[in-house]
């Protein structure tokens, strides 16, 4: 199985950044995408940001131009890299990851664990 390790989270100021990292590990697979998603309490997990291997990139309106996704294809890892941070954007952070371990296998999402990120003066 595809494990993803997240980091990166923490308390900010408004106005601050933050950028968050996910590693996926594990035995030999391919990735076709990396993304990262958010959540707070009583909410349904919102999309933030996704990346597929192709090079496409995909933003929520509410973080364009503040957030930029991007990927370490060797190193099997996305980052979110969050500028001009919001009250609004404190929440739950969880990185996924579409992945399949061998051509036979049906592509699948893996979740991470999610790292908090508040943003709070």
């Amino acid at each position: 199985q595809v494990q993803l390790v997240e980091s990166g989270g923490g308390l900010v100021q408004p106005g601050g950044s933050l950028r968050l990292s996910c590693a996926a590990s594990g035995s030999s697979f391919n990735i076709r995408a990396m993304g990262w998603y958010r959540q707070v309490p009583g909410k349904e997990r919102e999309l933030v940001a996704t990346s597929s291997t192709s090079g496409n990139t995909n933003y929520a309106d509410s973080v364009k131009g503040r957030f930029t996704i991007s990927r370490d294809t060797a190193k099997k890892t996305v980052y979110l890299q969050m500028n001009s941070l919001k009250r609004e954007d404190t929440a739950v952070y969880y990185c996924n990851v579409e992945a399949r371990p061998t051509v036979l296998s049906n592509w699948r999402g893996y979740w991470g664990q999610g790292t908090q990120v508040t943003v709070s003066s």
